[in-house]
């Protein structure tokens, strides 16, 4: 069988749109029912996605992403999805600048377990887009870039390490002889680190994909070397075909050095598609989607993510590049990007939200589903990306139809699966399960 595409839906409340809530036909308090997600993943299941994904973030002000502001923390979340489905992958984000490897390791080996071997772990350094984030955690200012991924480094170490502590069949349950596992087969970590100190070993053992699947998103030069030492599926998002090819091949040439090959890392580009009967109908949607943005609301979104600019002191006829942006110590791969693309193109004030908010913007994978699903092959086929993350600006419904339009073009091109052919995330993904570093044995795939 020929290479396939893998598919993953991004779960936020009423969709990724920032004016999603304010549609006719929305429910503004999505982002707090558990089961509207649980109906959003049986969806997504039922077009025989790869995973459905949750993000997360530390703080919130007035001016964040509305779906953002009143909702579940997201591991808690994915416990509700495992019971309300079967075969979809669970991925959700957690920091590394904000928790402590022994709980992490826990909670999402959990959700693993849980789900049967579906969970996958988001690892973020969180960019901070509030400049707020450490006074929630007794800190008078956030980590900086350097120290974030550095820590970040050391955190997956120690959270795979804790993982392998027991082998897969450590649990002997012997009720005859009173053995309730083989103590030659438990191990402790014992890590000493710059930023850590761990014992182990965790209290709970290795699911039936032996680790949850490790995602990264990050595309700074420190994210990427992250992504290309630890992650096994990479979220990116890149303004142009050329762009996305050039950071998949970039990412993927890194993994060598690393001992890895290059199925060993699935990269899945984010995209927002809004699916019409015709493109003239696509275009209305995206439209109306457009008419609830007041100009204000969608630039004090976008600020956070720009230095925290106060916009108000600029008409929105105001040339872009006239603007003064401060360096930022968030995501400083999309805060470069935004400042190349004002640098090069003519834009206004009044345009930044629509040109750098992938929801708000008209591009190829807005049009009739075959357009959609041209637009889906020939960046999956032309090497920029293994897949891709659906970030829906219009949840349910730009979901299903995605689903009941899209996916049977792709299936019929030999594109995408038409079922499942494994149990686990991993088994979905391509990806082998990882032997235990403390086994005597290789462990099958």
């Amino acid at each position: 069988m020929s290479k396939q595409m893998k598919l993953a839906a991004y779960l936020i409340g009423t969709g990724m749109h920032v004016a999603s809530w304010r549609h006719p036909d929305a429910k503004p308090g999505a982002s707090i029912d558990a089961r509207y997600y649980q109906e959003l993943a049986n969806i997504a299941e039922q077009g025989r996605f790869d995973m459905v994904f949750l993000a997360d973030s530390l703080a919130v002000n007035g001016d964040s992403h509305p779906n953002i502001l009143n909702r579940f923390e997201p591991f808690i979340l994915l416990a509700a999805l495992a019971e309300a489905t079967s075969s979809i992958g669970l991925g959700a984000t957690a920091s590394t600048s904000y928790t402590e490897p022994y709980n992490l390791a826990r909670q999402v080996a959990s959700i693993d377990m849980l789900s049967g071997g579906r969970a996958g772990w988001n690892v973020v350094t969180t960019g901070d887009a509030t400049g707020e984030t450490g006074l929630n955690f007794s800190r008078t200012e956030h980590f900086s870039h350097r120290e974030r991924y550095e820590r970040a480094e050391e955190f997956v170490d120690v959270v795979k390490g804790l993982w392998d502590s027991w082998e897969d069949d450590a649990f002997v349950f012997d009720k005859k002889e009173a053995v309730f596992y083989d103590p030659d087969k438990l191990h402790e970590l014992n890590h000493q680190g710059r930023h850590f100190q761990v014992k182990g070993p965790l209290n709970i053992a290795r699911s039936r994909q032996g680790q949850p699947v490790i995602i990264q998103a990050g595309s700074s030069e420190a994210g990427q070397q992250l992504a290309a030492r630890t992650a096994e599926v990479v979220f990116s998002h890149k303004d142009n075909l050329k762009a996305a090819k050039m950071f998949y091949r970039q990412l993927k040439s890194r993994l060598a050095q690393f001992g890895r090959e290059q199925n060993e890392l699935v990269v899945l580009h984010a995209v927002a598609p809004i699916i019409g009967a015709t493109e003239e109908e696509a275009r209305r949607k995206h439209a109306e989607l457009q008419a609830l943005v007041p100009p204000r609301v969608g630039l004090r979104f976008l600020s956070g993510y720009m230095g925290n600019v106060d916009f108000s002191k600029y008409s929105l006829d105001t040339p872009a590049k006239e603007i003064v942006f401060p360096e930022v110590n968030g995501i400083k791969s999309q805060f470069d990007e935004m400042k190349r693309i004002i640098e090069e193109e003519d834009l206004r004030v009044g345009d930044l939200y629509e040109r750098f908010t992938n929801s708000a913007r008209v591009d190829e994978f807005v049009g009739t589903p075959t357009q959609v699903a041209d637009a889906l092959e020939r960046w999956f086929k032309e090497g920029a990306a293994d897949g891709f993350m659906l970030q829906v600006p219009l949840l349910p419904s730009g979901l299903e139809d995605f689903i009941n339009e899209v996916v049977p073009i792709l299936q019929e091109r030999g594109l995408f699966r038409k079922e499942y052919t494994g149990n686990t995330l991993r088994s979905h993904l391509g990806l082998k399960k990882p032997t235990n570093r403390f086994s005597t044995y290789q462990t099958l795939t």
